[in-house]
């Protein structure tokens, strides 16, 4: 067996170059593998806190005394001339606004009375004179009578049956002669069968004064 010496100087030799080839070789190849540092935007991130508070400006201190808070509040809505003009701008909006929907002007109307066919059914159905639209003042008065004289209310419940009966007889017969003349009229649209029955007895049920849009023909006339 060969001991190493102090003075066996090729096997110190050898070893050294081993350990230069190693590490030549794993430095080549880190070389090799590490990709190019990207430019840096030269500024550091903002943080949130601070991005949100240069956005937003500076935030008032809140109030110490409920008389600063009161001006604060007052200073915010404005005085009370531009807030009596501003109401009454809003007033008079919704009142146009009202108006024209009551005449019937389509862009104002409520999504269920929208539309051609709707307006044909209301003509329809304000064209007639309805039994229905009886019902609601002819139930008041029944149930008037009622703590009026007690003694009535047997007759007054069999009234009130009978009355139902032929409100849901009406009801029915106006549901078809409004889907036939709507499938005559307009011939493609879908919106026929229970809906518009269920649409044109809910306007016949109502006083006609208190029907909205208001009605555009009189009773009698055709359509």
């Amino acid at each position: 067996m060969k001991l190493f010496r102090r003075g066996d100087s090729s096997t110190t030799d050898e070893s050294a170059d081993s350990t230069a080839d190693s590490d030549g070789g794993s430095a080549a190849g880190s070389t090799r593998t590490v990709a190019p540092a990207t430019e840096g935007k030269g500024r550091p991130t903002p943080k949130r806190r601070d991005a949100q508070g240069k956005r937003r400006g500076p935030v008032a201190p809140a109030p110490l005394t409920s008389k600063e808070a009161r001006a604060r509040r007052k200073a915010t809505r404005g005085s009370r001339a531009d807030r009596k003009t501003a109401s009454s701008e809003r007033r008079v909006a919704a009142q146009d606004r009202r108006a024209r929907m009551l005449a019937g002007e389509d862009k104002y109307l409520l999504p269920r009375d929208q539309g051609p066919v709707r307006g044909f059914v209301r003509d329809i159905v304000d064209g007639r004179r309805n039994l229905v639209g009886l019902f609601m003042p002819m139930a008041l008065v029944l149930i008037l009578s009622m703590f009026v004289a007690p003694a009535l209310q047997t007759i007054v419940t069999l009234a009130m049956l009978v009355m139902m009966a032929f409100m849901i007889a009406e009801g029915f017969l106006l549901g078809r002669i409004v889907n036939g003349r709507v499938r005559e009229r307009f011939p493609d649209s879908v919106d026929t069968g229970y809906r518009l029955g269920w649409y044109a007895f809910v306007r016949a049920s109502q006083i006609r004064k208190m029907r909205a849009p208001k009605p555009r023909v009189s009773p009698g006339d055709a359509v």
